[in-house]
């Protein structure tokens, strides 16, 4: 397995801030699922993650959008879709 890039840890971060988690961003595996098993996380976390991720790094990411479960399937992948799409 991969170590954590520096945006990845970076994201690990944002999502142990915006969702109040009580793990640090390095406890974060870059592949593990994000939602459900692995982090376990749950649609309103998504959901504020998404927002979250739209105020620090300017992308949209719709609750509709067909690619979500690929989106959110880990954090390497999350942190894939925002690289590809940011603005800040």
């Amino acid at each position: 397995m991969q170590a954590a890039t520096a945006e990845e840890k970076e994201l690990a971060q944002l999502i142990v801030t915006a969702l109040n988690l009580e793990m640090t961003a390095e406890e974060i595996e870059p592949e593990a699922p994000l939602y459900g098993e692995g982090l376990g996380l749950d649609s309103v976390d998504i959901l504020e993650l998404s927002l979250a991720i739209s105020k620090t790094y300017g992308v949209q990411i719709k609750s509709d959008d067909a690619d979500n479960d690929k989106i959110f399937s880990s954090l390497r992948s999350l942190n894939q879709h925002v690289q590809q799409r940011r603005s800040k």
